[in-house]
């Protein structure tokens, strides 16, 4: 997309090539970081057992917690990566911001495994009345 601050990319708005680009990024993030990848595979099982047998208001709540978090690790692992790449030595402030985006990628966690062990609670009850 063409950034007119800068005056660098390519003119016109495709919404295809965003789509592209985010499904990419997923998609690497999936295969090269295990903390995304586990959280996608563990949230796709438990939404698509909640989506069967609990109440579609459920399915969303996982849907939410699922995106907060695989956002959250996604932001992380972009901070982490420009900081490494901007010091290569160790450096206290880089530590420092690595630190405050693992919290901010760890809230989301506690968050999205509360919901992840309610709904799988629910679900067990359902299987086992």
């Amino acid at each position: 997309m063409y950034n007119k601050f800068l005056g660098i990319g390519e003119k016109g708005y495709h919404p295809l090539r965003k789509i592209k680009v985010c499904l990419s990024g997923l998609r690497f993030a999936m295969r090269y970081d295990f903390s995304v990848a586990y959280k996608m595979y563990v949230s796709v099982v438990i939404l698509a057992l909640s989506f069967v047998l609990r109440p579609w208001v459920d399915s969303l709540l996982i849907v939410a917690a699922t995106c907060m978090v695989l956002i959250a690790e996604l932001f992380n692992s972009a901070i982490e990566a420009l900081c490494d790449f901007i010091e290569t030595n160790e450096n206290h402030k880089i530590m420092v911001i690595k630190d405050i985006s693992a919290a901010a990628a760890g809230v989301s966690i506690f968050f999205w495994a509360i919901v992840m062990i309610s709904e799988t609670c629910e679900l067990w009850q359902a299987f086992h009345p």
